[in-house]
């Protein structure tokens, strides 16, 4: 089992950039594939990236590609994700979520551990 702490999110203007982490306890952090996820009220939890364990592969929805990488250090049982360019329909709060699977999975379905979020919220 894994737990999973976000920690990072801020209050920042349009064009300024955030760090979020993600904090894991647990066993064997280095074989859970971790996704990160956001959501605003009333709508559906969406996809923002993730990173496989096996093959350190990261995967990006289109909204937020070429403005946030994410990254992992096993080492110290963490991922983050670096966000620059923020926009005011970035705002949400974000989780990361893991997952056993190899493949990066952009339905949260497919994770089955997740953290508590962390709010970003982006002004113009």
């Amino acid at each position: 089992q894994v737990q999973l702490v976000e920690s990072g999110g801020g209050l920042v203007q349009a064009g300024a950039s955030l760090r979020l982490s993600c904090a894991a306890s647990g066993r064997a952090f280095s074989r859970y594939t971790i996704g990160w996820f956001r959501q605003t009220p009333g709508k559906e939890r969406e996809f923002v990236g993730g990173i496989s364990w096996i093959s350190g592969s990261t995967y990006y929805a289109d909204s937020v590609k070429g403005r946030f990488t994410i990254s992992r250090d096993n080492a110290k049982n963490s991922v983050s994700v670096q966000m620059n360019s923020l926009k005011p329909e970035d705002t949400a709060l974000y989780y990361c979520a893991a997952t056993s699977q190899v493949a990066v999975y952009t339905t949260k379905e497919r994770y089955d551990y997740w953290g508590q979020g962390t709010q970003v919220t982006v002004s113009s």
